[in-house]
């Protein structure tokens, strides 16, 4: 049991920081289909800047400039070219998804891998003294990697930065009312550029936590979906941060179930693999059905952002 909430844990990580940065983007008005963009992109920058540098926390900071910079692309896209933001998510998809090979090609003479972090090189584990000797539950909770904490912790402030300070407030207001922003001579656009660049910086937690604390190298599609269950757990908790990070343990839950269940048999018989490895997307899809339809969008979500020129208009 315990293991399982470990395993529970980890693999909820990625998920939280690309919902996490998802919902920012989201709340601003902004689609964001391109989370998983975002999260390879960070995973290759980190993978590669952590094998050069020996410092991890170098390649933390160079991965949020990767998502920032892969998100203002999407940016670019949808507020100034005014592209439809779903094409546009699903262009800086495919982008990301041809670079970063061509890349690790270019660096590593293979498409699929990157070099191999030392161990010492990687985020290690840092105990929290006193609070990681508790029973049963202090190895879970406080005998983790850095970025897990920060994953626990994220929801919180994100909570706090909505209801209690102005950029907060005029976040959800880009989402819901741009035209009060800009009566109250504030730009929405941006307000949305800015969303969409602090959440990209959040979402790259996740890559890089898959690169070089989850794993030891970048591995060709190694975010394996993760960018759209968040984006499915940012529907199913209804654009907030607090039941948003609920979600995202329920989908890590049943990721850390797959996991346990390989190898397991059922009267006998082994269970085949690929069907055991489909639990966490056939859980993605039930709760996208049966939620979606019950889950309120910020108003102006998708659509364009208004001009002065409109609202004299």
């Amino acid at each position: 049991m315990t293991e399982l909430l470990a395993s529970t844990l980890r693999l909820s990580t990625p998920l939280l920081f690309a919902a996490m940065g998802g919902l920012l983007c989201e709340r601003a008005g902004i689609a964001t289909i391109c989370l998983e963009g975002v999260m390879i992109t960070s995973a290759w920058t980190a993978a590669v800047v952590n094998y050069y540098s020996h410092d991890p926390w170098m390649a933390v900071l160079a991965a949020m400039f990767a998502g920032a910079f892969t998100m203002l692309l999407h940016a670019l896209l949808s507020l100034t070219a005014r592209a439809d933001h779903i094409v546009s998510g699903v262009a800086v998809n495919i982008i990301a998804a041809g670079i970063t090979p061509l890349l690790n090609k270019v660096l590593f003479g293979s498409p699929t891998n990157s070099a191999a972090i030392p161990m010492g090189d990687r985020l290690s584990v840092w105990p929290i003294p006193v609070l990681s000797q508790i029973p049963l539950f202090g190895k879970v909770f406080f005998e983790q990697p850095p970025l897990i904490y920060l994953g626990m912790l994220l929801p919180l402030i994100i909570h706090w930065v909505y209801h209690h300070t102005r950029p907060g407030l005029r976040l959800r207001a880009s989402g819901d009312g741009p035209e009060a922003l800009l009566t109250a001579g504030v730009s929405p656009e941006r307000v949305r550029y800015l969303a969409l660049i602090a959440g990209g910086a959040l979402a790259s937690f996740g890559g890089t936590y898959l690169s070089i604390s989850h794993a030891s190298q970048f591995t060709r599609d190694m975010t394996a979906g993760r960018g759209f269950i968040a984006l499915t757990a940012v529907i199913f908790g209804n654009w907030k941060p607090v039941p948003t990070a609920f979600a995202c343990l329920l989908f890590g839950f049943a990721d850390a179930v797959q996991i346990h269940l390989q190898g397991t048999t059922l009267f006998g018989l082994a269970l085949p693999v690929q069907f055991i490895q489909a639990i966490p997307y056939v859980v993605t899809l039930v709760v996208l059905a049966g939620f979606i339809g019950k889950s309120v969008a910020p108003l102006s979500l998708g659509k364009r952002c208004p001009s002065t020129f409109q609202l004299k208009r």
